[in-house]
């Protein structure tokens, strides 16, 4: 047993990042933020080439813990500013500004704030049983972890709209059918899966993955000329990487690449 509210174990090449409160169906709290931060930000520094997160027991994220929020008193205005600026905005700027990829399994629930969390990550994998909900409306609150800008974005605005507004629980099967997430597998077979892939990644061309995160964030925002300018001079980036010399070296000897990530 252990009383750690994230773990994180090593891999070659890449790290295994748990949500660790099975009991509260892995809800935020003060203590789980500071160590899910310090997990990702240990594997960035210590080179990781992929992460995959995740939750334990049958929950992925639950959202924020409500237990841990005081009530305010009568004719008493909360500021509710301090959860965000502290704890939820860094995550999601650092999990969408490094260049890392991240790979989510999500492996039940995923609400409120947790499906944020899921989403931010670069790709997304579910377990068959898994829900996706933006409960925030049940509270009277505004979604948020990034949620209002990466959901419509992925589903469109008619649905992001739905979800938001009704907080009716979203299947694993549907999301993968909208776009919401990637693929969806057999809960026996989730992780393994996410694994594979995630070791996969690792082995890749990772600072080439790392320049498509920046160009399909880019993107969002970018018209079409910026955008073809920022291609140049990433592909200019990208030329300049021993790992385009080996994967060209690869492809004219007929042999699989080994990339360094360099």
């Amino acid at each position: 047993m252990t009383d750690k509210t994230v773990l994180s174990e090593r891999h070659d090449g890449w790290w295994e990042i748990t949500l660790n409160r099975p009991d509260r169906l892995n809800a935020f709290t003060g203590d789980l933020h500071a160590e899910l931060r310090a997990a990702l930000e240990g594997a960035i520094a210590q080179d990781a080439r992929a992460i995959l997160v995740t939750g334990a027991g049958r929950g992925f994220c639950a959202g924020q813990d409500l237990t841990e929020r005081k009530l305010p008193e009568p004719g008493e205005k909360p500021d509710l500013r301090h959860f965000l600026q502290t704890r939820y905005n860094p995550l999601i700027r650092l999990m969408r500004e490094t260049r890392i990829p991240i790979v989510a399994a999500v492996n039940g629930v995923a609400a409120g704030a947790g499906m944020g969390f899921a989403l931010a990550a670069d790709i997304v994998l579910a377990a068959r049983s898994a829900t996706f909900i933006q409960s925030f409306a049940k509270l009277g609150l505004v979604p948020d972890a990034g949620s209002t800008w990466i959901v419509p974005r992925l589903v469109g605005p008619a649905r992001a709209r739905a979800m938001a507004m009704t907080a009716e629980p979203v299947s694993a099967e549907q999301a993968e059918a909208w776009g919401l997430i990637w693929k969806t597998f057999d809960d026996d077979k989730l992780m393994a899966e996410a694994r594979t892939l995630t070791a996969r990644l690792a082995s890749m061309p990772t600072v080439g993955l790392g320049l498509i995160k920046q160009a399909l964030d880019a993107s969002e925002h970018n018209d079409l000329n910026r955008q073809l300018d920022l291609e140049r001079d990433l592909q200019y980036q990208c030329g300049h990487t021993a790992d385009y010399v080996e994967g060209v070296t690869a492809f004219r000897e007929k042999r699989d690449p080994k990339f360094r990530g360099e």
